[in-house]
């Protein structure tokens, strides 16, 4: 029975990765887009042909052939960009790891390498799949040989399959042919030159009439005289020249056995280790448990506690003087409290089991007295803790995630694993390595040695990374930061989780039932326009109907169907009415989904939604919301505004709403000192208006709504660092007078234009940005050889220090009001915070109070040279206060 060979071209399908994949780094800086992108074409290939064999052929920086024939040969190529030259050796450990086979020789091309291989399985009877970009390697396409070329996309890989009838269909030449096709038209990325004159269409017409060069020149005084007849009387040797240039060398000096290539595990343990250390964690789902080891060594360490008189010593044991770390980390989920896990030393890691004899109420008093004795106690997530953790901001707690992320906020998680991968240089099993989709219960119960390794690893690494975590933050600056702003943080946030927002169902409800009548009536008037029901929500339906039905421009096909983008269909509005009927369509079943139906499912038996704020997602150092997204209801449109009516306080109560004025605009006139905008803040006049007199030139009085408008665009933009494009779409002009507006503005504001350049020079520098209070933000796209990414580094890098900036100093508010009301003993309570706004739910008598303490913590959170403006609203909802 025959066998298959996969034969894959390295530095083609590395190079195809590399383009088709946006740039991605490990926590510490190292490109891997391309590796990633290589091994997902490779795991695919072999999902589909179940290959018995596998060989990685690879160029070589030597000379081939082909340069002594022809020394010019490639010599128009770019040098590859440095963020993928640095991949290439990574993608070799790999497939070493892996087992595979590489092949590489000086003086031939992976090409030749590959066309060698498969001819020899090809004649020795086997199926051959070669993989590349390359077309030229279409050649070899045979009834036994295939040729894959796969493309990738951000949505996937998809791969193009050639055998020797496929190429026919498609080139309408031979795979033979194919050669003598290169040997015409040339190649210009191989810089092979070609007959000069003959393209593509020529070329090929050339050779589905005279079947090869050779009989082209046999036959070429017949042909009639033209100017691609006078071309290849005269370019004879540069047409036989490219044709052997374009031609694979298929029988290469080669040691070579296929047995060499028997595939093999690739799903060993260094492999593993080494996507850990990628931080692939989408594919470590593919090893077996069973076929890697979890273990370190640390785990003869752990020890399960089931006895009271056991856990008793282990906590008297803790000493009142004890110099270093304690690792804590209690275990639970939803409503079930497990136990804690202790780590006072490294051969000492303890999980201490909760039940009838150890309780719940025991552990937490225990667990919370260390803290409380002044005892640093590490543990990672410290919200989730504090269901349980009876600690305040007072006591000495740290948590190992919140400073992990100071220290690089551009990782996605900061769970056990990656702390003690990024900060102590140690590979562990993640949860989902241990426990799998296990529920911690369920594993507690049939995998205790799984589960006491979750567990101890937990308070472990707490333990371990601590002090070296302290270090790090005190070499960056970021002390400070991370002991007054980030840790008190943690506990306001808890306390707005469990305070959670007042919802009235009956008034969802109702808005809601609003919502499906505008939809059914705005369906209704749809298919009466265009004349017949299809399904709206449909983007190839609709794209049918608007540019093949009713004749619509702008239609752009993709292989899916028409795009009904947003941003399309804004386009085709003046063309036909049913364009804003869609988009209000969209927008309403938008809000009903999300909002109107979301929202229910979450509030709780007290009628309540307990969101969760994070603070350890955004790379500039906002605080973010989940379940559900409170940050993210509507304010643009007033449909979407009206379902802040819905959220109300409880009886007796009214909410207090404060808004920073233009925060990130005041955060730049301070950081650049340009005295112009510092001027206009402290005249308190209308800044926009002010910025619209300055640009355009106009007397304060005399500028328009819609100078004003623009100048208020611009205002905006430049803290984004917008560009000329940008600001063009936002006001619908030219890019040519959008620039004039961005010009006009920095002759306005001169030093505005001075710190965001020098802004971008630092962080080119020093590789970060860092805000007004040392918060820094990594920015490796400014190094990127991709101008794309260099532009949105730059851009990041002008705008990270006044957005983080202002992330700060609302924390510092939040922080502030908080505390004011809590030491207060206030009945009001801060319950949201919303970009840049904070929300409290006041009691009734105590309303001028908490104005006035939410207006002077807003207001003091930071000495600027300009001043902080807040105001407050009243309401009987969040709509009224808003």
């Amino acid at each position: 029975m025959a066998k298959k060979i996969v034969l894959i071209d390295g530095h083609s399908i590395l190079n195809r990765a590399f383009y088709g994949l946006p740039d991605m780094t490990t926590s510490k800086g190292e490109h891997t887009n391309a590796v990633l992108g290589f091994i997902s074409i490779m795991f695919k290939i072999l999902d589909e042909e179940k290959p018995d064999y596998l060989t990685v052929a690879f160029d070589t920086n030597h000379p081939t052939f082909r340069h002594e024939m022809y020394a010019e040969y490639k010599g128009t190529r770019k040098g590859m960009p440095e963020e993928l030259r640095e991949q290439v050796p990574v993608m070799k450990e790999v497939l070493k790891a892996m087992n595979i086979a590489i092949l590489e020789k000086p003086g031939y091309e992976a090409d030749d390498i590959l066309g060698t291989l498969a001819t020899r399985a090809e004649e020795a009877g086997n199926q051959v799949s070669l993989v590349s970009g390359d077309r030229d390697l279409l050649q070899l396409a045979s009834d036994k040989i295939k040729i894959r070329i796969p493309k990738t996309k951000r949505t996937g890989t998809e791969i193009e399959d050639y055998y020797a009838q496929d190429v026919v269909e498609r080139y309408h030449v031979t795979p033979k042919q194919f050669i003598d096709l290169k040997g015409l038209m040339g190649d210009a990325s191989d810089n092979i030159p070609g007959v000069p004159g003959i393209g593509e269409k020529t070329a090929g017409k050339l050779i589905e009439s005279y079947q090869s060069i050779e009989n082209i020149y046999q036959h070429i005084d017949e042909m009639s005289p033209s100017k691609v007849t006078t071309s290849l009387k005269e370019n004879r040797e540069i047409a036989f020249l490219s044709k052997q240039l374009a031609t694979i060398n298929t029988n290469c000096d080669l040691e070579f056995k296929i047995e060499d290539a028997t595939l093999g595990n690739l799903y060993n343990e260094e492999v593993y280790l080494l996507f850990k250390r990628l931080e692939f964690k989408s594919l470590l789902s593919r090893f077996q448990t069973e076929e890697v080891s979890h273990t370190t060594g640390i785990e003869k360490n752990f020890q399960w506690i089931t006895e009271p008189g056991e856990a008793s010593q282990i906590f008297a044991s803790i000493q009142d003087k004890v110099a270093h770390p304690i690792g804590l980390q209690l275990i639970f989920e939803n409503d079930s409290f497990l136990g804690l896990s202790l780590c006072k030393e490294e051969e000492n890691i303890f999980f201490i089991q909760c039940d009838e004899r150890i309780t719940k109420e025991y552990l937490t008093i225990s667990a919370s007295h260390l803290a409380r004795k002044g005892y640093l106690t590490s543990v990672i997530g410290l919200k989730e803790q504090l269901t349980y953790l009876k600690v305040t901001e007072k006591d000495n707690m740290f948590d190992a995630s919140v400073a992990a992320y100071l220290l690089n906020p551009l990782t996605d998680t900061y769970h056990y694993d990656d702390i003690a991968r990024d900060y102590i240089g140690l590979t562990v099993p993640s949860r989902d390595d241990l426990l799998g989709k296990n529920s911690l219960v369920s594993a507690m119960n049939e995998n205790k040695e799984a589960f006491l390794s979750y567990a101890c690893y937990s308070a472990y690494i707490a333990f371990r990374s601590a002090e070296k975590l302290r270090d790090l933050l005190f070499r960056a600056g970021m002390q400070q930061l991370f002991e007054t702003i980030e840790m008190p943080l943690i506990y306001t946030l808890h306390d707005m989780e469990v305070r959670g927002i007042r919802v009235n169902k009956d008034a969802l409800r109702e808005y809601g039932d609003n919502l499906t009548v505008g939809i059914d009536k705005l369906e209704k008037n749809i298919y009466e326009l265009v004349g017949e029901k299809f399904n709206i929500n449909s983007p190839k339906q609709l794209g049918v109907i608007l540019f093949e039905k009713l004749q619509l421009p702008f239609g752009k096909k993709t292989k899916t169907g028409y795009s009904t983008s947003a941003d399309i269909l804004e386009k085709l509005q003046s063309e036909h009415p049913v364009v804003a009927m869609i988009l209000e369509y969209r927008q309403l079943t938008k809000l009903k989904s999300t909002y109107a139906d979301g929202l229910a499912g979450y509030i709780q038996a007290d009628e309540r939604i307990h969101g969760k704020f994070h603070q350890t997602i955004t790379a500039t150092g906002r605080i973010s919301s989940t379940d559900p997204n409170l940050q993210n209801i509507p304010i643009r449109m007033e449909l979407g505004r009206q379902i802040r009516k819905v959220f109300i306080p409880e009886e007796n109560y009214v909410f207090l709403d404060a808004d920073y004025s233009q925060i990130e605009l005041r955060v730049l006139a301070h950081m650049s000192g340009d005295e112009r905008l510092i001027a206009a803040y402290r005249e308190a006049k209308d800044i926009h208006r002010i910025t619209a007199s300055e640009v355009f030139h106009i007397p304060f009085e005399e500028v328009t709504p819609a100078q004003r408008s623009s100048a208020k665009a611009v205002n905006f933009g430049i803290v984004y660092g917008i560009s000329s494009f940008g600001l063009g779409q936002d006001l619908n002009i030219t890019r040519k007078e959008a620039e004039r507006y961005i010009d006009k503005y920095f002759q306005t504001y001169p030093n505005v234009k001075a710190y965001l350049d020098r802004l971008v020079m630092d962080a080119k520098e020093l590789g970060y940005s860092t805000t007004l209070f040392g918060r820094r933000r990594p920015i490796p796209e400014l190094n990127s050889s991709n101008f794309m990414q260099r532009s949105f580094g730059e851009r990041v890098a002008m705008n990270s220090p006044i957005q983080g900036t202002a992330a700060d100093i609302i924390k510092i508010a939040m922080l502030r009001v908080n505390q004011k009301l809590k030491e207060g003993n206030y009945r009001s309570r801060l319950i949201l915070q919303i970009h840049d706004e904070l929300l409290v739910e006041t009691h009734k008598e105590e309303i001028e109070q908490v104005a006035k303490i939410m207006v002077e913590e807003m207001q003091s959170a930071a000495e600027l040279s300009v001043p902080l403006e807040a105001e407050v609203k009243e309401g009987n909802n969040w709509y009224e206060a808003k």
